[in-house]
């Protein structure tokens, strides 16, 4: 069973008297532990359907489905669940809190969204500081560390829900290329682990050479798919 299900998605925006279509009739499936990638130039409609995957706005027209939940379905509140429920999400500029230590910054969302009894946040907040490597920097904050190591408190933060799928816009943006290529295999090695979907949008070629699915988008279309190993459709 597909984790996401897009049927014929539109998008328009009003931008004063003018009409902008970001996303123009895109239909696509994505797997359950799977590693995609979106890519395309500034305004091909990457970021755009991000947001919609991740109940952050809604399709002008067409079906979306995740997790078995028609997306267009969700008022505010019930997306703002379903979002703490199901997905996670990594940033470009890692939006971690300043205020926070690594440790309080993994833990946030279980205090925010899930609410979790303090043993259970324990133990959550340990095992992904160790996965991400960050176990020795947990009492820093964010302006201690470097931002190679604030992007890993950011994957351990998306995952720390347990989340079906985590969302990515450019998560190697501001990161040099080395550092990159760590914090990919890092999401490479908690997808295996934690059998969680990972949905990258970017135009880094780090990133979509190690894309299993890949899908090309441009102005708003569907351009093209592409599986590892050479397989293409579309």
């Amino acid at each position: 069973m597909a984790l996401v299900v897009a049927q014929d998605i539109y998008k328009d925006y009003q931008v004063g008297e003018v009409a902008v279509q970001a996303l123009r009739g895109l239909s696509f499936e994505i797997e359950p532990a799977s590693f995609v990638s979106f890519v395309g130039p500034s305004g091909s409609g990457k970021t755009t359907l991000l947001n919609l995957i991740g109940c952050l706005d809604k399709p002008t027209k067409g079906t979306l489905m995740v997790a078995d939940t028609d997306i267009l379905s969700l008022g505010r509140k019930a997306s703002a669940t379903f979002r703490g429920e199901h997905i996670g999400f990594i940033f470009q500029d890692f939006n971690l809190i300043p205020v926070l230590t690594v440790y309080e910054n993994i833990e946030y969302p279980l205090l925010m969204v899930q609410e979790l009894p303090a043993p259970e946040r324990l133990k959550r907040v340990t095992t992904l500081l160790e996965a991400v490597g960050m176990t020795e920097q947990k009492d820093k904050y964010p302006d201690q560390i470097s931002g190679g190591q604030k992007q890993r408190v950011a994957v351990a933060r998306a995952l720390v829900t347990n989340p079906q799928l985590v969302l990515a816009d450019e998560p190697t943006a501001n990161l040099d290329s080395k550092t990159a290529y760590m914090v990919i295999e890092l999401m490479k090695k908690m997808k295996d682990e934690f059998k969680t979907t990972f949905i990258f949008s970017t135009h880094d070629q780090k990133i979509v050479g190690e894309a299993e699915i890949l899908y090309r988008l441009e102005d708003g279309l569907l351009a093209g798919r592409e599986a590892r190993g050479g397989q293409t459709n579309g």
